[in-house]
């Protein structure tokens, strides 16, 4: 936990040491704007979809009952960048649902995240996000199990690291670890991590 945790922030000094000398011998321009929609000039928005993999970190709610903490994970994501280094993402969450204590639980959301980016070679970045989710979790357990059910909702703290491949000027291919805290009906709030692959496309 704590050496991902370090590797994000990493990521965002890595983004500032770039980023600061960057603006800084950046040419100035007088007279037209730079396009918004350019990848290599001041900004750009961008949508990404990924598919991977959810760990739930919930307690299975006894030996008696099958527990199943992985699921697929889907994430679709669209941001935009001010500048290459800085930008701010809007995600939409589905961890799956997992067989816990009799059974199931889910858990998805909404996640808002300033990203930071950098360049480490020809068309390859490393990136981080950290930001807050809003999630919804649904839990059932059986009668014998001692774990609560029910609905939940709240905003809990999000994180990740990942790297990206821009194998054409618009299109960019994502390897994401994330986690991101919910609460849960048994009480507390637990991480759902995530590994996913992912697709982004720039306009």
């Amino acid at each position: 936990m704590a050496a991902l945790r370090n590797v994000v922030w990493g990521v965002f000094a890595a983004v500032a040491c770039w980023a600061v000398p960057a603006a800084a011998q950046a040419p100035a321009t007088t007279g037209t704007a730079a396009s918004p929609s350019s990848w290599w000039g001041t900004g750009h928005g961008y949508v990404g979809l990924s598919v991977g993999r959810s760990r739930y970190s919930v307690d299975c709610g006894g030996i008696a009952f099958v527990c199943d903490r992985t699921d697929q994970a889907v994430k679709v994501t669209a941001g935009a960048m001010s500048g290459n280094y800085w930008g701010v993402e809007l995600g939409y969450l589905d961890l799956g649902k997992i067989a816990r204590a009799g059974g199931t639980t889910r858990a998805q959301g909404l996640n808002l995240s300033l990203v930071g980016k950098a360049p480490v070679a020809q068309r390859f970045n490393v990136f981080g996000k950290l930001g807050a989710t809003y999630g919804r979790t649904e839990t059932s357990t059986a009668a014998a199990s001692a774990l609560a059910a029910g609905t939940e909702r709240g905003l809990g703290l999000s994180y990740g690291a990942g790297v990206s491949w821009d194998f054409t000027p618009r299109l960019s291919a994502t390897l994401e670890w994330d986690s991101n805290d919910f609460r849960f009906a048994s009480g507390g709030r637990d991480p759902v991590r995530s590994t996913s692959l992912g697709l982004q496309y720039r306009y």
